[in-house]
């Protein structure tokens, strides 16, 4: 009866050795997919971020030479953009606290519980 015992208490030790390595393995290939997926949307929106840019910054350009060819003075055409962006900053600045700082924290937290309720789906799916 005693060797039964210990044989037990022996197998549910290796048992539980089994789970928790298991255990481990999972949550470390766990933390792996979300830092893949965060690595991947970091990138991706960097990617975006800086098109976004270029495409701002030759843009402007091409507005200022187009003002400065219409107002026959290069110093006008940059200066009359300069002026818009002044107005735009201005602007911005009054309306930050009302509309833009709400408008983007409920884009993030939006954009966040969709990528939970996603991953939610996708496990439930593979189960």
């Amino acid at each position: 009866m005693e060797e039964k015992k210990e044989k037990n208490f022996e197998e549910i030790i290796s048992e539980a050795k089994t789970y928790l390595d298991t255990r481990v393995e999972y949550t470390r290939l766990f933390f792996i997919k979300r830092a893949s997926k965060l690595f991947a949307d970091i990138v991706t929106t960097a990617v975006v971020v800086v098109c976004f840019v270029l495409a701002f910054l030759l843009g402007t350009i091409t507005l200022a030479l187009y003002l400065a060819s219409v107002l026959n003075s290069a110093t006008a055409g940059f200066g009359v953009v300069a002026l818009i962006y002044l107005l735009i900053a201005v602007v911005v600045f009054l309306a930050k606290d009302k509309f833009i700082e709400k408008a983007i924290v409920n884009f993030t937290i939006r954009k966040y519980f969709n990528k939970l309720e996603e991953e939610e789906e996708e496990d439930e799916q593979k189960v």
